[in-house]
């Protein structure tokens, strides 16, 4: 099923509604427009509570991708990142809804 979501996102990516890395998906949260983080497994410890900490507070679900990795997570997007925002619902809702992904 991770192969759908890398999928997604790579036309996401394409799309330009993604947000890359900690800092950006971080902003794209407080301004109101993430509608869902997706995280790569081998992110830090530090990265994912600090990131599921800002989403918890702006209510937006994470998604911890599990057996995908920064590197493989980055090449499906196009850029080097772990942690990714998603902003657009029907992106958003094509990925969680959709049933692709387990929620964290």
């Amino acid at each position: 099923m991770n192969s759908k979501i890398l999928t997604l996102l790579g036309f996401a990516s394409k799309a330009r509604k993604l947000s890359y890395g900690m800092n950006e998906a971080k902003i794209s949260l407080e301004k109101g427009k993430s509608k869902l983080i997706v995280v790569a497994e081998n992110v830090s410890p530090k990265s994912q509570k600090e990131i599921n900490f800002s989403s918890r507070n702006n209510h937006v679900n994470v998604i911890t991708l599990k057996g995908v990795s920064i590197e493989t997570l980055s090449h499906s997007v196009g850029r080097n990142c772990g942690i990714i925002s998603v902003n657009d619902r029907g992106f958003a809702d094509a990925i969680s809804i959709g049933g692709y992904a387990n929620d964290q």
